[in-house]
């Protein structure tokens, strides 16, 4: 299945699955798509409801949110890719660097990136993007990927200059409308090996960001291991898990989106997400 979250046209919000080209929405089920994966067969219910309904709304014209809109936490991953370790001059760490994202920063497929008025240098970032289904501490990696609900794209858009303040990476990486999520998640039964995917970047349909998933540093079951050490992962909790090289900030001259841009993030068997980019106070 292909599961959504949307704004319905009389402001509410709605998650539903894809079906031929419109949503069955499955609100019935739960208020949420993350409350439907607390439930421990809400999947189940909702392939079912799904089977036996026709769309409600259409996928045309439709306004998305954040996959994920109210997550209890966005987990992001730095230098997991060897390629982006080398053009930012970094070594490989024996643990993954870790940071974090604020749900308020998200914008959903076609909605405009934000690049702030206190900064030009807003890079993009190519991401796969890991939802937890059932939660857990101490998930050994062996079992992790039964933890996992589903996969997404995701463009990390970052403001490098505020990045580099301090030692920590928070700054540049929340600020409002920066990080595009969607269009949709794809279940995890139809992606039984996410190191078969192929991940890209494109701005502007130029390719500026191309890899396997299969050559993450710290692939996704030793990330679910460890970052359920630190604190239990819960149903919808995201993983973004981290850009490969050719960012913009590493080209020569750097490659920065600006307003009038449309960034694309492309995972096979997930789908594209495009989103154009807008100045601050014009969105």
């Amino acid at each position: 299945m292909k599961l959504l979250s949307y704004i319905a046209a009389d402001g509410t919000p709605r998650f539903g699955a894809v079906k031929g080209e419109g949503v069955v929405t499955l609100n019935t089920l739960a208020p949420t798509l993350r409350a439907l994966l607390a439930v421990p067969d809400g999947l189940a219910q909702a392939a079912a409801l799904v089977a036996s309904k026709q769309p409600d709304v259409a996928l045309s014209g439709l306004t998305y949110a954040p996959v994920i809109p109210d997550p209890d936490k966005i987990i992001c991953v730095g230098l997991n890719y060897h390629d982006h370790v080398q053009e930012t001059g970094r070594t490989v760490t024996a643990n993954p660097a870790l940071f974090a994202r604020f749900a308020g920063s998200q914008i959903g497929h076609g909605q405009p990136l934000v690049r702030p008025n206190a900064s030009d240098e807003f890079d993009y970032e190519a991401e796969l993007v890991v939802i937890i289904g059932k939660g857990g501490r101490h998930i050994p990696a062996e079992a992790a990927l039964a933890h996992v609900a589903g996969y997404s794209c995701y463009n990390e858009g970052s403001i490098r200059d505020y990045q580099r303040h301090t030692s920590q990476f928070l700054a540049g990486k929340t600020f409002a409308g920066t990080g595009a999520f969607g269009p949709w998640m794809v279940t995890a039964d139809e992606i039984p090996d996410p190191t078969t995917l192929t991940l890209e970047g494109r701005l502007n349909g130029q390719v500026v960001q191309h890899t396997s998933v299969g050559q993450m540093i710290t692939p996704i079951p030793q990330l679910i291991a460890y970052i359920s050490t630190v604190l239990p992962l819960l149903p919808g909790d995201v993983i973004v898990s981290g850009t490969p090289g050719g960012v913009g900030a590493k080209r020569n001259p750097p490659l920065w989106m600006k307003p009038g841009d449309v960034a694309e993030i492309e995972v096979s068997g997930i789908g594209i997400l495009r989103n154009p980019v807008v100045q601050e106070g014009a969105a």
